[in-house]
């Protein structure tokens, strides 16, 4: 992947970013790729739902609790049947996506700054 063109600082202001907590997790054997449905709390915007295709790194187990960084400000995108609110954020690696997360526990909904 190339880098990207230079944006400005009212651009990055622009794309929120927000800390949520994993409130349930599901397989989601409908996605063309192995992906998770999930569930996150964002304290005052309310419980979101997603997909992610974290399942190399990650089992149920390990994603029920943690919280996780997520765009909150994307429309709303249809995949197979879930309606994916939000776009979790994870690093890009040759063995699977790496989650994003606070290194301490925050209020859900804390924004990215």
């Amino acid at each position: 992947m190339s880098p990207s063109e230079p944006i400005t600082f009212a651009d990055f202001l622009r794309v929120d970013i927000r800390v949520g907590t994993v409130v349930q997790v599901e397989d989601f054997p409908k996605a063309r790729k192995p992906a998770y449905k999930l569930w996150i709390d964002f304290g005052d915007m309310g419980v979101k739902k997603t997909s992610a295709q974290i399942t190399t790194h990650y089992t149920k187990a390990d994603l029920l609790g943690r919280q996780v960084l997520a765009v909150v400000n994307f429309p709303p995108k249809q995949i197979a049947d879930v309606m994916s609110e939000v776009l979790v954020l994870g690093a890009l690696t040759d063995g699977g996506v790496i989650l994003i997360e606070p290194e301490q526990a925050v209020e859900p909904g804390s924004r990215i700054a």
